[in-house]
């Protein structure tokens, strides 16, 4: 995943450097996370919502295909409620590099991998403060995310996201699995441009 997540930034990068269609962009939206595992099998595990927000670089690699690397910080978790309601916060700095491929001018499908940076952890349980688990998670976890968006001219977009985490975020691995998995819905503005939604000719 690793090699990968290279051969991606490696490309970025040289298209970037050579691409005068290059727009640079902000996003912002929410998150609708949960964790996987067989450390929640038969828990009463819900969906936490959450922001996120971040930049973004649109490079055009051909003319129905784009690159777009992110940095985006995000605020994902879970809730459980057994008696009780149980949150699990994480903030993460999730830095997805996204392969477009328009299907029309502006509609388009995309796919990529993700590696995302620990920032915080911490559980609230109804009643009682919070306190940190970060050092009991990993400090990087890995996911493939899934997505399709629309992109109007001027360059406001909508996009939906589903990212996958290949990753067991736990460090202590005899002490179950534990994987991020959440949905996104989010909008976009790219700078620069009078296209929008048009592909170069």
């Amino acid at each position: 995943m690793k090699k990968i997540m290279l051969v991606f930034v490696v490309l970025a990068a040289t298209v970037l450097s050579s691409n005068a269609q290059t727009r640079f962009g902000v996003k912002a939206g929410g998150n609708f996370y949960t964790l996987g595992g067989d450390n929640v099998e038969g828990e009463n595990i819900n969906s936490k919502f959450g922001l996120n927000v971040g930049g973004l670089v649109n490079i055009p690699v051909a003319k129905k295909f784009k690159v777009q690397p992110e940095v985006v910080f995000s605020i994902q978790g879970t809730k459980e409620d057994d008696g009780g309601t149980t949150n699990l916060n994480f903030n993460y700095l999730n830095i997805p590099i996204m392969a477009q491929v328009y299907v029309t001018d502006g509609f388009y499908v995309e796919a990529g991998p993700q590696v995302g940076i620990l920032l915080k952890a911490d559980i609230k349980e109804e009643g009682s403060s919070s306190y940190s688990v970060k050092d009991e998670l990993k400090g990087a976890d890995f996911a493939l995310g899934f997505g399709a968006g629309y992109t109007l001219p001027g360059g406001f977009g909508f996009n939906a996201r589903y990212n996958l985490g290949l990753s067991n975020i736990l460090k202590d691995t005899g002490e179950g699995e534990l994987k991020n998995r959440g949905f996104q819905l989010g909008v976009s503005f790219l700078f620069g441009g009078t296209k929008g939604a048009k592909e170069k000719k």
